[in-house]
C-alpha cells in the first residue's frame, strides 16, 4: 500500500489571485488640505514611518494648535499612521484634554478649566465656575476639572495652558481676555511665587551627576546600593509603597532588553509634591532615574507627566535637553510623554498602555509589569519621588533617612496639605508622625476659625477619619485598621463647619468621572453610588453591598479604593447620613 502524498493543494477563493494589494483604507478619506494641515503639526515621517506609540503626542500637536480636534484632522492622521479612523476616534475620545469637533463645528478659542476637587470645593471653587458662566463670552470653552494638581492654590483654573493660583472669577476673565488679544499688556493675575530653580550648570557644578557617573562606570558597587535602598526603608512614593531596592532586584533578573516608565501622572485629588519638586530641582530626580537605569541595565526610559503641569513640563523638557546636549556619560534613550486628562493612567499598567498611544486601561495581572510591561519588555515603574530621593540616600548613608521617624517608623515623607489649615503646601515631615502634630508644626496650625473635624490621610482614595483619630501616625501600613491607607500622603484636612458626606460625595462624583469603564463594577458602581450618596439618608445597605462588590471585583486601585468614603461616612460619621 503506498503512501500517502504529502503534496500540499493551494486553494485560491475566487477572485482572490487577481486581487491588489489595497492603496488606502477603507472609509471617509482624507482631504489634501487636511492632510497638509496635519504634516504640517506632526512633521514629515521618518523612513519607516509614524509610530504608532506617538498618536497621543500627535494628537496633542493638534490640539494645541487648532484649539481641538476636528474630524478631517482624525481621518488625516490616521491615513498618515495608516490606521483605521475609530482607533485614532477611540484614543482621542479617552481623554477629557482632547476637544472633539464635527468639521462644521468651531473650536472655542480659549478653554478655561476651575478645579471642582475636595480642595478647592472648599476654597470657594464652585462659586468662581458659577460667575465666570455669566462673565465669559461663546468663544470661551468653560468647564470644571476634576483636579489641577495645585490644592496648595485653592482654588485653581487654568486658561489654556497657564495655571491660575487662588483664582476668582476676575482674574480667570482678565487671563481670558489677554489670551484672546483684548489686552494690550500681559496678565498680572497669574501670581507665580518666585521659584528659585536649579538649572543643568548649576547642578554641575554643586557636584551633580558625579554619583550616577560613578555608578554607570561601575566605580560603586551596585549591590552596596541596592542594599543602601532596602536600609533606608525606601519605598514606592507614588501610594502603593513596594520596596524600591526589592523592585529593582525583580526587574534586573528579567531578560533583556528592559525599559523604564517614570510616573509622574499625580492626579490623586490632594497630591501635589512631585510637582513640587520638579519645579524646582528635576535633575535631583533625573539624577535617581539614571541610577536606577544603570544598575538594572535600562536600556530607554520614558517619563510620563501629567497634562495639567504645563510651566513644568516646560522646565523638564528644557533641563532634559541641556542633559542630553552635554551628557556626563552616555545615556539611555529618554522620551518625554504627556498625558492627556485621565486619572486612571497614575495606574501603573494604564500609564503604560497610554505611552503606547492607546486609552489609558489597566491590564489584568498576572503577568505583572515587571515580566511584560512597556511594548511587551520587562519594566521598571517608578514614581517620581521615590527617584527623587536616592542620591541623597546613597550619597549620605541609609542611616540618614531611616534616622527620621517618630512612633518606631524609619524615613521621611512628603505631604501635599490642604484644606482648613493655615499654611497648606508640601510638608517634609518624618514617617509616622500625626495629623495633629503635622498641622501644629508644619502647617501654622489650623485656619482662622476652623477647628478640626476630620481628615483624608492619603488623597480621595485614601479615606476619611475623624479628629478623635488624629493622633494616629502617618505612615505606610498604620490606617489599614481603620479601613484607610496614606496612599500618596496627600491630607486634606475638614473643619468643623465641613461634613464627611460632602467631602464623600465630592470625591465619589471624581471617581465616577474618571473611571475607565473598562469594568462594570467600578463602571456602574461609581456612578450609582454618587447617586445614592446624594440622599438625605443614606441606604446604609445598599451602598454597603455595592462598596463590597467595588472592592471585590473591580480590576484596579480606582475601583477597589472608591468605596472607602463610603464605608468611612457610614462607620464615623454616621450622624450624618443616617436618622439618629
Amino acid at each position: 500500500m503506498s503512501e500517502p502524498s504529502t503534496r500540499s493543494i493551494p486553494i485560491h477563493p475566487v477572485g482572490q489571485a487577481s486581487r491588489r494589494p489595497r492603496a488606502q483604507l477603507k472609509g471617509r478619506q482624507p482631504t489634501p488640505q487636511a492632510l497638509d494641515e496635519v504634516r504640517e503639526r506632526i512633521g514629515a515621517p521618518p523612513a519607516d514611518g509614524y509610530r504608532r506609540d506617538l498618536l497621543i503626542e500627535y494628537l496633542h500637536r493638534l490640539n494645541d494648535h487648532f484649539h481641538g480636534l476636528h474630524e478631517r484632522h482624525v481621518v488625516a492622521l490616521a491615513a498618515l499612521m495608516r490606521l483605521a479612523p475609530v482607533e485614532v476616534y477611540e484614543v482621542a475620545s479617552f481623554y477629557h484634554h482632547f476637544e472633539l469637533f464635527k468639521d462644521d463645528e468651531a473650536a472655542p478659542r480659549v478653554t478655561a478649566r476651575v478645579c471642582d476637587s475636595l480642595a478647592c470645593e472648599l476654597a470657594g471653587g464652585r462659586e468662581v465656575l458659577e460667575r465666570l458662566r455669566g462673565l465669559l463670552g461663546p468663544e470661551v470653552h468653560l468647564s470644571a476639572a476634576p483636579c489641577l494638581g495645585r490644592c496648595e492654590q485653592a482654588p485653581a483654573a487654568e486658561v489654556a495652558q497657564r495655571a491660575v493660583a487662588h483664582a476668582t472669577a476676575e482674574k480667570v476673565a482678565s487671563e481670558v481676555a489677554f489670551l484672546m488679544n483684548k489686552m494690550p499688556q500681559a496678565s498680572e493675575n497669574q501670581p507665580r511665587a518666585a521659584i528659585e530653580k536649579i538649572a543643568y550648570k548649576h547642578y554641575l557644578d554643586e557636584g551633580g551627576y558625579a554619583l550616577a557617573r560613578a555608578v554607570a562606570a561601575a566605580q560603586r558597587p551596585h549591590e552596596a546600593i541596592i542594599q543602601a535602598l532596602e536600609d533606608a526603608g525606601l519605598r514606592g512614593l507614588g501610594g502603593a509603597g513596594f520596596p524600591a531596592g526589592r523592585k529593582w532586584r525583580i526587574v534586573r533578573d528579567q531578560a533583556a532588553p528592559r525599559l523604564m516608565a517614570v510616573n509622574i501622572d499625580e492626579g490623586e485629588p490632594g497630591t501635589f509634591k512631585d510637582r513640587y519638586y520638579l519645579e524646582r530641582d528635576p535633575h535631583r530626580f533625573l539624577e535617581g532615574m539614571l541610577i536606577a537605569a544603570s544598575i538594572v541595565g535600562i536600556d530607554a526610559i520614558y517619563i510620563y507627566l501629567r497634562d495639567e503641569y504645563h510651566e513644568a513640563r516646560a522646565w523638564l523638557a528644557q533641563e532634559l535637553a541641556a542633559l542630553q546636549a552635554k551628557p556626563p556619560f552616555a545615556l539611555p534613550c529618554i522620551e518625554l510623554r504627556r498625558g492627556a486628562g485621565a486619572y486612571i493612567c497614575g495606574e501603573e499598567s494604564a500609564m503604560i498602555e497610554s505611552i503606547e498611544g492607546k486609552r489609558g486601561e489597566p491590564r489584568l495581572r498576572p503577568p505583572y509589569i515587571a515580566q511584560v510591561g512597556l511594548f511587551g519588555r520587562p519594566t521598571l515603574e517608578h514614581n517620581f519621588e521615590t527617584l527623587y530621593w536616592v542620591r541623597d540616600i546613597v550619597e549620605r548613608g541609609p542611616g540618614w533617612f531611616a534616622g527620621h521617624g517618630r512612633r518606631g517608623r524609619k524615613g521621611l515623607r512628603s505631604f501635599s496639605v490642604s484644606g482648613r489649615v493655615r499654611q497648606p503646601g508640601v510638608k517634609l515631615a518624618p514617617a509616622g508622625i500625626s495629623l495633629r502634630e503635622l498641622i501644629d508644626e508644619y502647617c501654622g496650625g489650623m485656619a482662622d476659625g476652623h477647628e478640626l473635624y476630620a481628615y483624608l490621610p492619603g488623597g480621595a482614595s485614601g479615606g476619611i477619619l475623624p479628629a478623635s483619630l488624629a493622633d494616629l501616625p502617618l505612615d505606610f501600613d498604620t490606617l489599614q485598621p481603620y479601613g484607610c491607607f496614606i496612599g500618596s500622603a496627600a491630607v486634606m484636612v475638614l473643619g468643623h463647619r465641613d461634613r464627611a458626606r460632602d467631602a464623600a460625595l465630592n470625591v465619589m462624583r471624581f471617581f465616577a468621572h474618571e473611571s475607565c469603564g473598562q469594568c462594570t463594577p467600578c463602571r456602574v458602581g461609581t456612578d450609582k453610588a454618587a447617586r445614592l450618596m446624594q440622599a438625605p439618608t443614606w441606604d446604609a445597605q445598599t451602598l454597603r453591598d455595592l462598596a463590597q462588590v467595588m472592592g471585590d471585583a473591580s480590576i484596579c486601585g480606582l475601583g477597589q479604593a472608591a468605596p472607602n468614603p463610603i464605608t468611612s461616612v457610614l462607620k464615623y460619621f454616621p450622624h450624618e447620613v443616617t436618622p439618629s
